[in-house]
C-alpha cells in the first residue's frame, strides 16, 4: 500500500518541520511550555513532546517542562519514558499532589503492583482530587495482587476523599462486574455517565461489560465506539473495538481498525498487543512473536506482556524462551489464568511433570472458574499417573460451560488498571493456551486407564502418536498404561523410547526411577538422577528427586537436607522445593528446623499461598498457635473462595481446646465448599465433643444426600453413633452404607460395631461371607489378624496374615505383623519376614523396631542396636522407642547406655504411658 499520497502521514512531518524552525527561531524555554500546554489542552501529545523536549534543551532542570513531559509521555502510551520524567520532575521540586498520581499510574501501567502499594499506599496527599486519584491508582494495584480487602479499603478511601471521583467510581463499578454483579456495575456507569456523557474511560469499561459479563458483543462493540468518539485518539477504546471483532473472528475488520489505532498510536503497547493477538488468531506466528517482542522491550515487566510473549513462544515450540516469560507473568501477576495455563502445559511438554503440578493455583480443588485450566490439571496428573485424580479434574471441567459469562473471568473486569493500555488476553488466547488438539484424546486415555482397561487406553495412545509423531508424550503415557498391566519390562522400554526422543524429558526418567525402586535398585534410581545432575547441577527436579531417593534409602538428614537446599539455590523462586524442605522436617519431627525454613521461604516468596500454610502449620507445631492464625488469616486472603484456611485455623482451635472456634472455622469452610467432606466430618466430631450428637448425625445426613452413591455419609453415621456407643444405631448405618457401595472399610466398622453390641455371632457370619465373596480382598483379613494380635490369638492371628500375604506378598505391614508374632511363636523365618518388610517399605521406624527387637531376641546385639539407634535418629520424640533401645543394651549387657536413656523416659512422666515397664527396667539395672 502507498502510504505518500496519505495528506493524514504528510501532516505530521510537516508539523514537525514547523515546529523544529519555531524552535530555532525562538528559543524562549517558557514561551516553549506555554505552546506545549496548548498542544495538550488540544490533546495532540506529539506536537507537546517536541516543544518541552526543545525547551529542555535550553534549560534541563525546569521541573514544570519536566512534568509535562512526563505527563505528556504518559498519555501518549510510553510509561517508561513518563516515569524517568516525573520522577526528575519531582525531585526538582515539582509540587508532589501534581505528580505523585501520575508515578503512581506510569509504574501501574508498567505492571509494577508490588511497588505501588508498597511506595504509596501510606501516602496523603493535600488535595482532595490528587489523594482521590491516587488513593484509586493504589486500589487498582491491589486488585491486581489479588488482595481484594485492600482494594476495597483504598478504594474507599478514594471516595472519602472525593465521594464524586469518577475514576474511583469507574473502579466501584469494575469491583461490582468482579463479583458477578453485572447489572450493579451498568447502574454506577449510567449514573456517571448522566453527568459526564463524555467519560471515555466509563463508556469504555461499559463496553467492557457488556462484552465479557453480559455476552453482549454487538452492544460492546457500540460501547467501545462511543469511547472512541468522546476522545478521538483514545487508545482504549479503539483497542475495544478490536478486540470484540477479534473474539468474533472478523479478522479483516480487525485489521482495518488496529489501521486506524497505528494513525494516531504506532508503536504503543496496546497497539503492539492488538497487533500480536490478530497474527496469533491468523497463526502468523513469526509476526506475533515480532509485535510481542517490541512489546517487552517497551514494557519488559508487564505481566500481560510477559503473558502474550510466552504463549506466542509456547506456540512456535521454544519452551525454554516460554517457560522463562510465564514464570515471569505468573509470579507478577498470579492470578493471569491464561498465564498459569500455559506455563502447565510448557512444563508438561518438557516432561517436568511435578513442576507442572505446583504451578497449578493453590485453589484448584475447589476452583471452577475455568474450564480449560482445569483440563490443564486433568492432563498433568494424567502423566503423573494418577489416572483417578486426573478424571476428576477432567469431568469437572466437562460439567462446566466455558462459554458461560457467569464462569469466565476476563482481565478486562477484574485486572485491567485504569489507563492501562494493556488488553484482555483471556478470551483471545484459548487457541494458543487450552491445547485443544489434543485434550479429547488425553480425557480419553486417561479414562480408559481409569478403568484399566489397557488395551482400549493403548488404541487411544496411537492416536495421539499420530498428532504427536515428535514428541516424548505419547511414550510416557504407555509406559503408564503398561503399568497398569504390570508388564513392567514394556513400560521400562517405552519410557527408555521417550528418552530416545527428548533427552531431557524428565517424566519419563523419574519414572523409569521409580521402576527402580519398585525392583529394589535404588542405586540404579539413584545413578538415574545423577547422570541428569552431571549434565546439569542445577536441575532442581533431578536434586528433588534425589533427596527422596536418598531419604528412602536411608540417607543422614543432613545430606537430604543439603539436596534440598541446593534445589532451593537452583531455583530460589520455585516454591516446590522451599515447601519440600518444611514438608521433610514436619516428617522428621523437626518442628524448630520446620519453621526456620518456612520463615524463610515466606520471606523469599511472601504472597504464595503454599508457602503461607506451611509457615502456619510449621508455627502451630511449635506451638505458636497466634502466629500460626496470623498466617491462615493471610491465607483467607489469598485464597478467599478456598475452604482450606479455615480448616487449618479449626486445626489451631482444637490444639488451644478451643472446641467452640473450631466448630466456627469449619462452618466457614463449608460455607467455601458445601460438600467438603473433611470439614464435615470434623464438624460432626466436634459437634460429638460439645454434646450435640444431634447436629453431628444430621451433618451426616446431609452427607448422604450429597453423596447417595458412595459409602462417605453411611460412615459418617456409624461412626458418631459408634462414638456414643450406640452400637445398634451404628450397626445400622454400616449396613446401609453397604447396601449402597459395599466395600472393606463398611464391613471393617460393621465388624467392630456388631461385637461391640455383644453380636458376635453376626460380626462372625459377615466376615465369613465378606471374605467368600470378595476373596482377593486382603484388608479385611488384615484387621481381623491385628484384632487376633490384641486379644493374644497368635494363631488365630498368624491364619489372617498368611492369607494377606498370600494375596499381597509385597505387603509390608502384614509382613511386620506377621514377623512379630512368629517371634513371639518362635517360628525361625521370624527375623525372614521382618527383613523383607523392611525392604518393601525401607527406613519405617516401626518396621525397623520390629526387626531390631528381633535381633536382640537372636542375641545378635551388634546389628540390633545399630538398627534401633537409627529408628531413634529418625524418630527422637517417640518415646517407645527409646525404650525398645534400652531393653536391646540391656539384653546386649549395656546396663550403663540404658541408664540415660531410661532416665530421660521417667522424665517425661505421664507424658508416656509405659512408665511402670520403666521402672521395672530400672530396677533390673
Amino acid at each position: 500500500m502507498k502510504h505518500t499520497t496519505n495528506p493524514w502521514r504528510i501532516a505530521p512531518v510537516a508539523l514537525s518541520i514547523a515546529l523544529l524552525l519555531a524552535a530555532c527561531g525562538n528559543s524562549d524555554p517558557q514561551k516553549m511550555v506555554e505552546s506545549a500546554r496548548e498542544y495538550m489542552d488540544k490533546k495532540d501529545n506529539a506536537a507537546a513532546i517536541i516543544q518541552l523536549k526543545n525547551a529542555l534543551q535550553e534549560k534541563p532542570d525546569l521541573a514544570e517542562a519536566r512534568f509535562l513531559l512526563g505527563k505528556a509521555l504518559l498519555a501518549n502510551g510510553d510509561p517508561v519514558g513518563g516515569q524517568t520524567e516525573l520522577q526528575k520532575a519531582l525531585d526538582l521540586g515539582h509540587a508532589a499532589d501534581e505528580v505523585t498520581p501520575l508515578l503512581a499510574r506510569s509504574r501501574l501501567m508498567q505492571g509494577q503492583f508490588a511497588g505501588v502499594t508498597k511506595d504509596y499506599a501510606a501516602v496523603q496527599l493535600g488535595n482532595a482530587e490528587s489523594n482521590a486519584t491516587l488513593k484509586t491508582l493504589v486500589a487498582v494495584a491491589w486488585r491486581q495482587q489479588g488482595n481484594q480487602d485492600a482494594f476495597q479499603k483504598s478504594l474507599q478511601e478514594a471516595l472519602t476523599a472525593k465521594p464524586d471521583h469518577e475514576p474511583a467510581l469507574i473502579e466501584q463499578a469494575r469491583l461490582k462486574a468482579a463479583q458477578r454483579d453485572f447489572d450493579g456495575a451498568l447502574g454506577v456507569l449510567t449514573a456517571l455517565l448522566a453527568k459526564s456523557p463524555k467519560n471515555e474511560d466509563a463508556l469504555k469499561l461499559r463496553g467492557d461489560i457488556l462484552l465479557y459479563g453480559k455476552n453482549e458483543p454487538d452492544q460492546a462493540l457500540a460501547a467501545y465506539r462511543e469511547s472512541a468518539a468522546a476522545r478521538p485518539k483514545f487508545q482504549e477504546g479503539q483497542g475495544g473495538v478490536v478486540r470484540v471483532l477479534l473474539s468474533q473472528g472478523k479478522l479483516d475488520e480487525a485489521a482495518k481498525e488496529i489501521e486506524t489505532l497505528k494513525t494516531f498510536a504506532a508503536g504503543y503497547p496496546q497497539t503492539l498487543t492488538l497487533q500480536a493477538q490478530l497474527a496469533l488468531q491468523k497463526n502468523e506466528l513469526p509476526a506475533a512473536r515480532e509485535h510481542a517482542q517490541q512489546l517487552l522491550k517497551l514494557t519488559p515487566n508487564n505481566p500481560t506482556a510477559l503473558e502474550l510473549a510466552g504463549s506466542i513462544e509456547y506456540q512456535l515450540n521454544s519452551m525454554v524462551q516460554a517457560e522463562a516469560l510465564l514464570a515471569r507473568a505468573v509470579q507478577a501477576a498470579p492470578q493471569l489464568r491464561v498465564a498459569r495455563r500455559v506455563l502447565v502445559l510448557t512444563y508438561l511438554r518438557t516432561g517436568q511433570v511435578d513442576r507442572a503440578i505446583a504451578a497449578l493455583p493453590a485453589d484448584i480443588a475447589t476452583n471452577d472458574s475455568d474450564p480449560a485450566l482445569l483440563s490443564v490439571a486433568g492432563q498433568a496428573h494424567m502423566v503423573k499417573g494418577d489416572v483417578e485424580l486426573a478424571q476428576q479434574f477432567f469431568t469437572r471441567a466437562s460439567r462446566l460451560d466455558p462459554t458461560d459469562p457467569t464462569k469466565r473471568t476476563t482481565l478486562a473486569l477484574s485486572q485491567m488498571a485504569t489507563g492501562n493500555a494493556e488488553s484482555a488476553l483471556g478470551e483471545l488466547q484459548d487457541i494458543a493456551s487450552s491445547d485443544a488438539g489434543v485434550v479429547a484424546d488425553m480425557a480419553l486415555i486417561n479414562a480408559h486407564m481409569r478403568r484399566r482397561d489397557v488395551d482400549k487406553a493403548l488404541v487411544a495412545i496411537d492416536g495421539l502418536q499420530k498428532k504427536r509423531a515428535n514428541d516424548p508424550l505419547p511414550h510416557q503415557l504407555r509406559g503408564r498404561a503398561l503399568l497398569l498391566r504390570n508388564d513392567r519390562a514394556a513400560a521400562r522400554s517405552s519410557f527408555e523410547q521417550a528418552l530416545k526422543i527428548d533427552p531431557g524429558y524428565f517424566a519419563a526418567t523419574a519414572a523409569l526411577a521409580a521402576l527402580d525402586i519398585v525392583d529394589r535398585k535404588p542405586q540404579d534410581a539413584q545413578q538415574r538422577m545423577e547422570a541428569v545432575l552431571k549434565t546439569n547441577p542445577a536441575n532442581p527436579q533431578a536434586l528433588m528427586a534425589l533427596a527422596e531417593i536418598k531419604a528412602g534409602s536411608g540417607a543422614g538428614k543432613q545430606e537430604v537436607i543439603d539436596l534440598i537446599q541446593k534445589a532451593i539455590d537452583a531455583a530460589p523462586t520455585d516454591k516446590t522445593p522451599r515447601l519440600m524442605l518444611v514438608e521433610y522436617h514436619l516428617r522428621q519431627n523437626d518442628a524448630k528446623a520446620a519453621l526456620t525454613s518456612a520463615q524463610s521461604a515466606a520471606v523469599a516468596l511472601p504472597d504464595v499461598p503454599e508457602l503461607v500454610d506451611a509457615l502456619g502449620r510449621a508455627q502451630a507445631a511449635n506451638g505458636e498457635n497466634n502466629q500460626a492464625m496470623s498466617s491462615f488469616n493471610k491465607l483467607v486472603g489469598l485464597m478467599p473462595t478456598s475452604p482450606l484456611p479455615y480448616l487449618r485455623m479449626a486445626t489451631v482451635h482444637v490444639a488451644a481446646k478451643d472446641n467452640s472456634a473450631a466448630i466456627t472455622s469449619l462452618r466457614k469452610a463449608l460455607d467455601a465448599q458445601p460438600n467438603l467432606l473433611a470439614a464435615q466430618r470434623g464438624l460432626a466430631e466436634l459437634l460429638l465433643k460439645t454434646n450435640q450428637a444431634s447436629e453431628a448425625v444430621a451433618i451426616s445426613k446431609t452427607v448422604q444426600t450429597q453423596r447417595p452413591k458412595e459409602s462417605a455419609g453411611f460412615l459418617l453415621e456409624g461412626d458418631v453413633q459408634a462414638t456414643n456407643k450406640n452400637w445398634p444405631a451404628a450397626a445400622a448405618a454400616y449396613q446401609a452404607g453397604l447396601k449402597v457401595a459395599p466395600g472393606p472399610e463398611l464391613v471393617i466398622k460393621l465388624h467392630t460395631a456388631l461385637t461391640q453390641g455383644g453380636k458376635a455371632a453376626d460380626a462372625q457370619r459377615l466376615t465369613t461371607e465378606w471374605q467368600r465373596s470378595n476373596p482377593n480382598d486382603a484388608a479385611v483379613p488384615l484387621y481381623l489378624g491385628d484384632r487376633a494380635i490384641a486379644s493374644n490369638q497368635l494363631n488365630e492371628a498368624q491364619r489372617h496374615y498368611d492369607r494377606v500375604i498370600a494375596l499381597q506378598p509385597n505387603n509390608a505391614l502384614a509382613l511386620n505383623n506377621m514377623a512379630w508374632v512368629a517371634g513371639k511363636l518362635g517360628r525361625a523365618d521370624a527375623v525372614a519376614l521382618a527383613e523383607k518388610a523392611n525392604e518393601v517399605a525401607p527406613n519405617q521406624p516401626a518396621f525397623m523396631d520390629t526387626l531390631a527387637l528381633l535381633l536382640s531376641e537372636k542375641n545378635e546385639h551388634a546389628r540390633a542396636l545399630t538398627l534401633q539407634k537409627k529408628v531413634v535418629e529418625l524418630q527422637p520424640n517417640t518415646p517407645l522407642f527409646k525404650l525398645n533401645l534400652a531393653k536391646i543394651h540391656i539384653k546386649a549387657g549395656d546396663k550403663a547406655a540404658a541408664k540415660p536413656l531410661l532416665d530421660e523416659l521417667t522424665a517425661l512422666g505421664d507424658k508416656f504411658s509405659g512408665q511402670a515397664e520403666v521402672t521395672q527396667l530400672k530396677g533390673s539395672l
